[in-house]
């Protein structure tokens, strides 16, 4: 009777385990989003040091640098790229920290991933560039600073399809 039991029972509970890890897991990967998303740098940076990798993705396959890029956080946005993120890394839409920013007319965030090697020319699930989310919300001033950032890191020489690896003041004298 016992045996019966626990083969009926095994399954669900293991059932009931692997739930609890991968929301368990799930959970842990979406503090870093949340701490980008509010400009906690502190929480970011003493979640990345108990371990969680900074580009780890949400269930919506958004980094902490989509958040902070889309809120136009570039304190948050400098400390990750300067500890090597994927500037290029896509969420479940293929939207990158990019594509975000120029939706949000963020100008010194798209500076500086366009310096850091974000692609201009990254589609998303809506075949749409970072420029055309810029150009779809009227953000003129986005695409300016789009053209002037790609052109500083063309005549500096760190226009690179992957990111690079220069330190924030580094990027303060290209970009100024």
């Amino acid at each position: 009777l016992c045996l019966d039991y626990l083969q009926v029972r095994i399954p669900e509970l293991l059932i009931l385990f692997f739930s609890f890890f991968f929301c368990f897991h799930s959970f842990i990967h979406s503090i870093i989003q949340q701490a980008a998303r509010y400009d906690d740098i502190d929480d970011v940076k003493s979640i990345a040091s108990s371990g969680v990798p900074l580009d780890s993705k949400d269930s919506e396959g958004r980094t902490a640098l989509h958040m902070a890029s889309a809120n136009g956080y570039i304190g948050i946005v400098d400390y990750l790229i300067c500890s090597g993120v994927d500037v290029n890394a896509p969420n479940t839409e293929k939207n990158t920290p990019l594509h975000w920013a120029c939706l949000n007319g963020h100008i010194e965030v798209v500076k500086r991933l366009i310096l850091a090697g974000a692609s201009l020319s990254s589609l998303n699930t809506h075949e749409r560039t970072p420029v055309d989310e810029a150009v779809s919300r009227g953000k003129m001033d986005v695409i300016d600073a789009i053209n002037e950032a790609a052109a500083q890191a063309e005549l500096a020489g760190t226009w690179v399809s992957g990111p690079v690896d220069l330190s924030e003041d580094q990027m303060d004298e290209v970009l100024n």
